[in-house]
């Protein structure tokens, strides 16, 4: 890092308090205003915030360390962005009407409170001890990484990166909230985009171009069945991404995630309108389309890198592990402090910085969100509004505190807990996107079955991370003559398994529906198809022209030309 670099992160650093200043003078008189930014966000804001508050530790470590290990297998889960148009086009009318704050609080409104006080306990939980601490654990060896520096004032540098990120943000976050979130977005993503791209053509120059990757990469196999790391479309006897099930399996966490998750349907929510907040989900899209180029295609690269060096007789490009593997988890990192000239690297950290901040700040926000709303000001209705932001900035001190009590676990159990990550969404997934599939979708749902096509996939998703961690630690090979519960708990591919219990919990939502009372059609009116109200249809159609259309179809066009071109 040259004086050059710090100059320039420290640009990054005077711009971002500016708006955070700016975002502090205004009013935050009640739940809306902290929560909510005021619902007064336009389409720039929202898709940036959505687009920003995604990419993270995953995209930085785990999509660039997937391309450097196993080429494109991973880029099915970010082409599945395109399903932000679903929560455009389909989901928004509903979640409008209902004048929501949050996810589970419209599962009260279409079925029960039970129903909230699972998806909220189940939400919060999964937020802090997954994605925050993700988060900041990467966030670490990232700039550990990147700075080159083991150690400073006698202390492990890991941890005063780690633990400064956490309280940077949490300062923003806790004193601006949603609107700190949405408008430090607008900074961070256009230099996210920026230094990711510099990034990726330096990659490119120092290899020798695209064709020279797709060379390289085009030769390397990764199973018995001639599928090779540019392959998106694998084998469906592969053990780690068949086909079929890469496919069923991305479309359902893609579904939940996109369509459901607090996380980013927080954002839509802020939105001033139907239009604005559909318009917001369309440029989230576009946005999304770009992480296969910006962090998958650079592990990639790396990879190409570090093969031409080895086959030159060099050392190598990347580092190695302990054991004598290339550690594929490094490749950005890596890619930024071999590559940069000064400047540019003091961008790229900045870029960095943008992703984890604004991701740790979502995080945060969604979180404090959950716990004010669904269970705070339920029990208490009457607090007044001012107070309801001071409980939603505690609760923020609180995940905070809890995000950095959670470090040391991640730290020393990191590599296994991140790659049981995947395998937890895949299971957290299924019963929440069927509960909201049959809620939406089907007049008939009763509030039991939607309560239990819930309780259903949580009993059904601890079963099998239960099983996985009994199984793997009793030195059970998967595929070895079993039980019956072993084959379906442990043995069968975690994709299929994903597809296949969102099956099993949608037939639990309608068996049950189908066995208790309807509900009554006032209290789902505007929340369910055929439900809406010829004002509310005619609100909705009022919201959308033919451009929202054709760049709908654009999107989904490139979609279906990347599947094409990495078939």
């Amino acid at each position: 890092m040259t004086s050059l670099d710090w100059i320039v992160i420290a640009i990054f650093f005077l711009a971002l308090i500016g708006i955070i200043v700016w975002v502090m003078k205004q009013k935050q008189n009640n739940a809306a205003d902290y929560f909510l930014g005021g619902k007064d966000a336009t389409w720039i804001a929202i898709g940036a915030s959505i687009f920003a508050s995604n990419i993270g530790s995953e995209h930085l470590i785990g999509l660039a360390g997937s391309g450097a290990s196993s080429g494109m297998a991973m880029a099915h889960w970010e082409i599945q962005g395109w399903m932000i148009l679903l929560l455009g086009w389909v989901f928004v009318p509903f979640y409008t009407r209902s004048m929501v704050y949050t996810m589970p609080e419209f599962l009260e409104r279409r079925f029960n409170p039970q129903s909230r006080t699972i998806l909220a306990t189940i939400s919060l939980i999964s937020y802090v001890l997954t994605k925050v601490a993700v988060t900041v654990y990467a966030g670490g060896l990232v700039f550990q990484q990147v700075f080159g520096i083991e150690e400073l004032w006698g202390i492990d540098f890991f941890w005063i990166a780690a633990i400064g990120l956490v309280l940077l943000t949490a300062l923003y976050t806790i004193f601006g909230g949603m609107k700190s979130v949405l408008y430090t977005s607008v900074l961070q993503t256009p230099i996210l985009l920026l230094g990711s791209l510099i990034i990726l053509v330096l990659g490119l120059k120092e290899l020798g171009g695209w064709d020279e990757m797709m060379r390289i990469c085009s030769s390397v196999k990764v199973n018995e069945y001639g599928d090779t790391m540019v392959n998106l479309i694998r084998d469906n006897n592969d053990s780690q991404y068949p086909w079929l099930g890469a496919l069923i399996g991305s479309a359902v966490i893609g579904f939940w995630y996109w369509c459901t998750d607090q996380f980013i349907v927080q954002r839509v929510l802020s939105g001033k309108d139907e239009k604005e907040a559909r318009r917001g989900t369309i440029f989230g899209a576009y946005l999304k389309l770009l992480p296969v180029f910006l962090f998958l295609i650079p592990g990639m690269i790396a990879f190409a890198i570090h093969q031409n060096a080895i086959a030159a007789g060099g050392e190598g490009f990347l580092p190695m592990l302990a054991n004598g593997n290339v550690n594929s988890d490094a490749a950005f990192p890596t890619l930024v402090a071999k590559l940069l000239p000064a400047g540019v690297k003091g961008l790229i950290v900045c870029g960095i910085l943008a992703a984890l901040m604004s991701s740790l700040a979502s995080l945060f926000n969604s979180s404090a969100a959950l716990f004010t709303i669904d269970f705070y000001q339920r029990y208490r209705p009457d607090t007044d509004p001012k107070k309801l932001v001071r409980i939603g900035q505690i609760a923020t001190v609180v995940i905070v505190i809890l995000g950095i009590l959670w470090i040391p676990v991640m730290r020393s159990v990191g590599d296994v807990l991140y790659l049981y990550l995947q395998d937890v969404q895949s299971v957290l997934a299924p019963g929440i996107a069927a509960a909201f599939l049959i809620g939406i979708l089907w007049k008939r749902a009763s509030a039991q079955g939607g309560m239990w096509a819930l309780l259903s996939g949580l009993i059904i998703g601890l079963t099998r991370l239960g099983s996985k961690v009994y199984y793997s630690n009793a030195g059970v090979e998967p595929g070895v003559d079993g039980s019956l519960f072993q084959y379906v708990f442990y043995d069968c591919n975690w994709l299929f398994f994903c597809g296949w219990m969102l099956v099993f919990c949608l037939a639990v939502g309608v068996i049950v529906s189908l066995f208790t009372k309807a509900p009554e059609p006032e209290k789902i009116q505007g929340l369910v198809f055929g439900t809406s109200t010829p004002e509310q249809i005619a609100a909705t159609r009022a919201s959308w022209n033919k451009w929202d259309v054709v760049h709908t179809m654009i999107i989904l066009g490139i979609t279906v030309a990347f599947y094409i071109y990495f078939w």
